[in-house]
């Protein structure tokens, strides 16, 4: 092998590896804005999370914010309603689950499952029936004095837990957590 084929054997080698990386730049940089318009918006990444100012939220009545396209309830409960809770035996529940974003799967439908704080004062709540997606109606509606889905005649109590009509699941309890006394952070 003379000196002038090993040298043209070197270059050949370098064009083709150029190509390649040429190709695989051309590539990535025409896929690149493909992927990347899959990302969510910053309009979409803004609205993922919303802080709710409670402090005008008087004993026995609520607050309802739109989130993610889903009323929510905020509920400040009185004592009577968290005693009326709290003196539920879990085994007259339709659904034993607590439906609680904020811990494991399988906790229990218990009140202090469910509340948002401690004391249970606080309650959050998904306002959307669990049967079909309609809005319940609160402020002590219906035969366990939490909420009424008047469409098809669900019965949710205190704590957000279904009780009677076809509705199979409790209102879910979105992720939420208190940030200071007075600010609850969904999401």
């Amino acid at each position: 092998m003379s000196h002038a084929e090993d040298h043209e054997g070197t270059r050949r080698d370098f064009l083709y590896y150029a190509t390649g990386g040429a190709g695989v730049v051309v590539t990535a940089a025409a896929v690149w804005p493909l992927v990347n318009q899959m990302n969510p918006s910053a309009d979409v990444q803004a609205a993922s999370t919303i802080r709710v100012d409670v402090s005008t939220v008087e004993p026995g009545t609520q607050l309802t914010v739109l989130f993610l396209g889903k009323p929510i309830f905020i509920r400040r409960r009185t004592q009577e309603e968290i005693d009326e809770a709290r003196a539920v035996e879990l085994s007259e529940l339709i659904d034993p689950l607590a439906d609680n974003a904020n811990l494991n799967g399988d906790a229990d439908a218990s009140d202090e499952n469910r509340t948002l704080d401690e004391a249970g004062e606080w309650l959050v709540m998904q306002g959307v029936c669990t049967h079909l997606g309609c809005v319940p109606l609160g402020d002590g509606a219906g035969d366990f004095g939490g909420w009424f889905c008047p469409c098809h005649g669900s019965h949710y109590d205190t704590a957000g837990r279904i009780r009677r009509g076809p509705a199979p699941r409790n209102l879910p309890v979105p992720q939420a957590e208190f940030v200071d006394e007075t600010t609850i952070l969904l999401g």
